[in-house]
């Protein structure tokens, strides 16, 4: 299996990991609404050993939300989502705009669906640009 390689955005937090992931879920709870600032999560689940971290894993902070079995872990320094194993300890979930490559699956699902942003089905009908309009 191919290796892919990740990032945060101020890239002091680098890995590396095998690209076979199983899952690749968007997750519109509201908790990660909040985590990401964003409509959704984009989660990828694999072996929970499929992690070699290359730099700054000191760097990294994880915060547990009281209630939910749900996570995030972040780099102190950029705040960008990096890798973290889920709380069950049986998966890792690996952000999939941490990944520097496309991974070996595509989204299968949204989750929570009925939680998602009141505006977010109106992103279908927007105006797509290749960068920031003029």
């Amino acid at each position: 299996m191919k290796q892919v390689l990740g990032s945060c955005l101020c890239n002091r937090v680098t890995y590396a990991c095998e690209n076979n992931f199983s899952q690749f879920h968007l997750c519109h709870c509201t908790q990660c609404q909040k985590a990401t600032g964003s409509a959704y999560a984009a989660n990828l689940f694999t072996d929970v050993d499929n992690i070699k971290w290359l730099t700054g894993e000191a760097l990294i902070m994880r915060f547990n939300v009281a209630g939910r079995s749900i996570s995030n872990a972040f780099c102190g320094e950029c705040g960008s989502a990096v890798p973290y194993k889920s709380l069950s300890g049986k998966a890792l979930v690996v952000p999939a705009g941490s990944l520097d490559c496309e991974p070996n699956i595509q989204p299968q699902s949204q989750i929570f669906y009925t939680e998602r942003a009141p505006w977010f089905d109106s992103v279908t009908v927007c105006k797509k640009f290749d960068s920031m309009p003029k």
